[in-house]
């Protein structure tokens, strides 16, 4: 019976080779989206999951409540919580203490060579505690987990890092040299870690070793805090209640070390399974909401792909009802004939599932480009699973239904040609799920052209400083005493416009800033205010505007200050002349200091948030990086130089720059990516959209061809005859579009709700969108509707 049924399929199939080439074409897109978006969900989800304790992991992070109402949310706590956790709760099983380095040279000496080679690594070593590796799991290749990291000048490296340091000798006692002054032994070797994990590091530093590399440091200080700390700690259940109870200790432990303030910092503990999805705090990287977002695009892919199967094979409904009469009459059931019908779909999918499975490989180099990581095509467990749900829901949601219809058909009807509209299927039903098809697509080309308003937006914003041809170079904390001449040098180059020696740009990720007084008043005001920290060519290499009094003077502290436009209205002043001459005093300073000029107002940030009071003022301990603004006609010259002058000054430190668009482009990564995926989404959806539409147009033309014959008979035109099949799918494209536009306006209001600075949702962004839905629509329908008003009249008269 199978045999037979497989037969007449693939005859059916062969026969009909236009028809099963839209289906599997509609099928395929739908499916390779839905693969794609699945890979790349998979992927957030998985993160770090691997660990035997993940549900017992948390992060212990801190929300700052300032006296304005305001909080904000930091990743960090400070290193002696890490041993009270240990000591005084029971709760705790292990916790542990890990300082992320920014920037971090590291010198391998290399056998029968005079030089070491050099690397400046970047996020990637860290500062830990040895109980590290009693709360995550990694596979240790060499050393021992519970000493490895004890002793101070001792490092763990991983295996990939360890390769390129030093081939394929054992790394294990050799010597390494961490910012020319401490001479590190490798105790350990570690497997790289499995992935998808937002713990990327490849070097371990033992904690001890803190005290050689920044002697300043103090080990036992509460209220250090620098969002490169991480404080992780396993709970002895995964019990919600005994993160309660550990998270309603940290009061009287804030009381304890922070005493008057205490009522700021609130400590509180983070599931690990969050970690990832937090991108209110540095080191998130995207939002649950988007994920699911993305999974609904998904889905509404693959059902939009399932809709053109029905409307498609019930476009064929009335070719097929004489094979359905006879074969009834000759004695087959209903249940047979819907067996017959499923199995014919099943081949389509199958085929579908092959040629989407091929689509989505071909196309993860590029779609990996477009979200900024690194996703494989791996047919394993969860993926075959997927892959095999995904079939058997499409095959029932796309050959469910006609199969069902078809048949049902009566044998009389259908050897009479008695079949109506509303025997094969219900015409009503099959305009719905055309509507539905439109709604879909009209909310992604809305969402499609928002995103993209918002990032043209974004790039065309005046953050209101220079922020083109300017490059950004971290200067070697070790050769401090000679940053002034580098200045200096580069400053002479006539290509180079201006030199700066600063902590961060005027736009950063990093945002320092901390509480102040003003004026006479004795009280710290209600708000922080955030500090930019530079000498006095900071304001001409960014191209910052002043508005009143003059530029800061440089000395070996800070000594006055110039403030934004945002901080003096912060202060109840209208007029910039009337703050110069006041007094403010912060806590870097401890003595009230002048106010010399205001600058006009620049983003000290993302476009997310608003700017917030800011001043700049020199201050040269905290130096660490140089700006440098070039002209852009010979910038390969301009750097060859710069590299010839840091070469010549500092032989042992490695040359790295980053121009500063680039930094700010990073700011925007998941904006980039959303805007990359919706465009394609929309796109996918619209070809699916035009196949759907052209299957209802075949039914509705099988239908009314004898009606086309008369008219043409009696007169009618072309145009006419197109005009008449056109209307009424085009007033279906229509309400799609009416009852999308708010569902659009909806979600995307709920997207740029994010952005402290954005566009607004205006009706031309509709317009457009349904006037594109439109013009898809007009060339599908016109495609069959010409075609039908061609036909010789004799021929459709003729037609049984």
């Amino acid at each position: 019976m199978l045999r037979s049924y497989l037969k007449i399929a693939l005859r059916n199939l062969r026969s009909q080779r236009g028809y099963t080439a839209l289906n599997v074409i509609g099928l395929t897109i739908g499916m390779a989206g839905g693969l794609l978006i699945f890979l790349f969900i998979r992927h957030h989800l998985s993160t770090d999951r691997y660990h035997t304790k993940f549900d017992r992991i948390y992060r212990i992070v801190v929300d700052l409540h300032l006296d304005d109402g305001s909080v904000e949310q930091y990743p960090e706590a400070p290193l002696p919580m890490a041993k009270t956790l240990r000591t005084d709760y029971p709760q705790v099983e292990q916790a542990a203490f890990l300082n992320v380095n920014r920037s971090l040279t590291v010198s391998v000496p290399q056998p029968g060579q005079a030089a070491p080679v050099r690397f400046l690594e970047h996020d990637e070593t860290a500062l830990v505690e040895g109980e590290f590796f009693q709360i995550f799991d990694y596979q240790w290749l060499s050393g021992n987990p519970k000493t490895a990291l004890q002793a101070p000048n001792t490092v763990v490296i991983t295996e990939s890092w360890a390769k390129r340091y030093f081939g394929a000798s054992n790394p294990i006692g050799r010597v390494i040299e961490l910012e020319h002054k401490v001479n590190a032994t490798i105790t350990g070797l570690i497997a790289d870690p499995t992935k998808p994990t937002d713990t990327n590091i490849g070097l371990f530093i033992s904690m001890p070793t803190i005290r050689q590399l920044d002697p300043e440091f103090n080990v036992n200080e509460w209220g250090q805090l620098n969002s490169n700390y991480r404080l992780y700690c396993t709970l002895k259940d995964n019990s919600p209640t005994t993160a309660q109870q550990l998270d309603a200790t940290f009061p009287a432990l804030s009381k304890k070390h922070f005493g008057d303030v205490a009522n700021v910092f609130h400590f509180h503990t983070q599931p690990l399974a969050d970690v990832h999805f937090d991108v209110d705090r540095v080191g998130g990287v995207i939002r649950k909401s988007l994920l699911w977002s993305l999974g609904l695009i998904g889905l509404f892919l693959i059902l939009t792909a399932c809709i053109n199967f029905v409307n498609l094979a019930t476009a064929q409904a009335f070719r097929r009802s004489k094979e359905v009469g006879v074969r009834k009459t000759l004695g087959s059931s209903r249940t047979q004939l819907a067996w017959q019908f499923l199995l014919e779909t099943s081949l389509i999918v199958v085929m579908a599932t092959l040629f989407s499975m091929l689509v989505a490989f071909v196309s993860l180099p590029l779609f990996n480009n477009w979200v900024h990581i690194q996703l494989t095509f791996t047919p394993d467990g969860p993926m075959l699973l997927f892959i095999g749900l995904l079939m058997g829901i499409v095959i029932l949601l796309a050959g469910g239904y006609p199969a069902f219809v078809l048949s049902g058909f009566s044998p009389w009807a259908s050897l009479r040609g008695k079949l109506t509209a509303t025997s094969v299927g219900g015409y009503s039903l099959r305009q719905g799920l055309v509507v539905l098809q439109f709604i879909v697509c009209q909310a992604l080309l809305v969402g499609a052209l928002v995103v993209m308003r918002q990032m043209q937006f974004i790039h065309k914003t005046d953050l209101g400083f220079q922020q083109d041809n300017v490059l950004i170079v971290n200067l070697p904390y070790s050769e401090k005493q000679s940053w002034q001449a580098f200045k200096t040098e580069l400053s002479q180059y006539p290509d180079i416009k201006a030199v700066t020696l600063q902590y961060r740009p005027p736009s950063a990720k990093v945002m320092n800033g901390g509480s102040f007084k003003f004026g006479s008043k004795n009280d710290w005001l209600p708000f922080p205010v955030r500090e930019r920290l530079a000498d006095a060519d900071y304001l001409k290499t960014y191209n910052l505007q002043l508005v009143a009094g003059r530029n800061i003077v440089e000395g070996d502290s800070i000594r006055e200050y110039v403030i934004n436009e945002t901080l003096l209205h912060k202060l109840g002043f209208r007029n910039p002349q009337d703050i110069l001459g006041k007094r403010m005093e912060y806590y870097l300073s401890s003595v009230p200091l002048p106010i010399v000029g205001v600058v006009k107002d620049f983003h000290q940030r993302s476009l997310h948030e608003v700017i917030g009071p800011c001043f700049i003022a020199s201050f040269p301990n905290m130096y660490r990086q140089v700006g440098i603004r070039i002209t852009g006609a010979s910038s390969t010259q301009t750097l060859a130089h710069i590299r010839s002058v840091w070469q010549r000054l500092y032989p042992n430190d490695v040359f790295e720059y980053e121009f500063l668009n680039d930094q700010l482009a990073k700011f925007y990564e998941t904006e980039t990516t959303i805007s990359q995926l919706v465009n394609v989404f929309a796109l996918m959806a619209m070809v699916i959209c035009g196949l759907g539409l052209y299957g209802l147009v075949a039914f509705t033309v099988g239908q009314r061809t004898k009606e086309i014959g008369i008219r043409k008979v009696l007169g009618a035109s072309v145009a006419s005859i197109v005009g008449l099949l056109s209307k009424d799918f085009l007033k279906l494209v229509m309400l799609a579009i009416t009852l999308a536009s708010p569902l659009a306006w909806w979600a995307m209001t709920t997207w740029l709700a994010g952005f402290a600075y954005k566009i607004d949702i205006v009706w031309w962004m509709f317009v457009l969108a349904g006037l594109f839905a439109i013009g898809i629509a007009l060339l599908t329908v016109s495609f069959q509707s010409v075609k039908a008003a061609l036909m010789n009249p004799v021929k459709s008269l003729r037609n049984e």
